[in-house]
């Protein structure tokens, strides 16, 4: 096994959920928006240390895998929920620290768990459950299939961890009727926005649409179909199932299929599907907080 890390160390790291990157980040432009932390920004973070932890359990120094004839085997999400989120509390220089834990839910897919606090205060919870895939054609991002990496090692169970990527298999088989409040035999397209993904700014260096531009995109429709006024609304849950991917020149159509307003919260359930076949490639279900001028 090529390795730096022994064995033993990556089960001590991964059971006292630590991660093999630094816990500690001050913050700066790059990290933040004009609503606090920036949720582009940190989804790209944890799925960076969900990736190094997969290494880490593989007894591997970075996450290079591959299968048996050498071609690269990618982690890909299934399942990302934000939850408890009060990302606009945040300021520059804050040390953000992430405190990770890694979990195998089934004999395919891993969950992980980040849990964020600025001076000792909790911030938010990011969930993520990914599987293995590699491409049955190359350079074809519609011809993904699942592989398995025997080679992981079995980590402890986690109820958090286990409920949510059993939650995020329901919701990605349609097996669901309510979630967030949202119901899904009531979906009906209200509005729909056409997106020209960038291939150097929403793919990553996988040639894949990178997994944190559904949720940008997301953002992007709530400006185009309901501009808020400042101070701008901020997540306090996103759901986030996946189910397919686009390849580059590709456009993908926004749709928005239901919205909720209250006094203090705005929520809304998106739907985004390749616009050449009309193929689902992702639902994003959002509770946002309005804040107060």
């Amino acid at each position: 096994m090529n390795s730096l890390i022994r064995p033993i160390e990556v089960m001590h790291l991964l059971r006292h959920g630590a991660s093999p990157l630094p816990n500690v980040i001050v913050l700066g432009m790059p990290h933040l928006s004009l609503a606090g932390l920036s949720e582009t920004w940190l989804l790209k973070e944890c799925g960076h240390r969900h990736w190094f932890q997969l290494a880490a359990a593989a007894g591997l120094a970075r996450p290079d895998f591959r299968d048996e004839v050498g071609e690269p085997i990618y982690a890909a999400f299934l399942g990302v929920s934000v939850r408890d989120a009060t990302l606009d509390t945040v300021r520059e220089h804050d040390e953000l620290v992430i405190a990770s834990q890694l979990v195998r839910t089934s004999r395919t897919q891993f969950t992980s768990i980040h849990r964020l606090s600025i001076r000792a205060r909790p911030l938010a919870e990011v969930v993520m459950t990914s599987t293995f895939v590699k491409r049955a054609q190359k350079g074809r991002n519609h011809s993904i299939a699942r592989v398995e990496v025997p080679s992981l090692a079995p980590l402890e169970p986690e109820p958090r961890a286990t409920s949510f990527a059993t939650e995020a298999a329901a919701l990605r088989s349609n097996r669901w009727c309510i979630h967030l409040g949202f119901e899904r035999s009531k979906a009906a397209v209200v509005d729909r926005l056409v997106i020209d993904p960038c291939p150097g700014l929403d793919f990553n260096g996988a040639d894949f649409l990178y997994f944190a531009s559904f949720q940008a995109f997301v953002d992007r429709a709530e400006w185009a179909f309901f501009r808020p006024a400042a101070p701008f609304p901020t997540t306090r849950r996103r759901d986030i199932v996946y189910r397919g991917n686009i390849d580059p020149g590709e456009r993908v159509v926004v749709s928005l299929l239901q919205v909720r307003r209250e006094e203090r919260e705005f929520g809304h359930w998106y739907r985004l599907e390749r616009a050449q076949d009309n193929f689902a490639i992702a639902d994003i279900f959002t509770l946002r907080r309005l804040r107060a001028s």
